[in-house]
């Protein structure tokens, strides 16, 4: 099995690097760039490329800046 990171960003999104799928509620696979060394999977809710990232947290308020206990 391939080892797959995903880290928290203080006020971003989730970076997810490995080789993982992505798939919706109803099974359907998203397209990843497989050349990228990670994707940025949106937290904050305003992204117009939604589930991936587009910067919209930095211009929306978001705020999250979570620890592991």
């Amino acid at each position: 099995m391939a080892e797959v990171t995903i880290r928290v960003r203080d006020h971003g999104p989730f970076l997810v690097e490995g080789d993982f799928r992505l798939v919706d509620a109803e099974g359907n696979e998203f397209s990843i760039d497989r050349e990228k060394p990670a994707i940025a999977l949106c937290r904050c809710g305003a992204s117009q490329k939604a589930p991936f990232c587009d910067g919209s947290h930095k211009t929306c308020g978001f705020q999250s800046c979570e620890r592991a206990q």
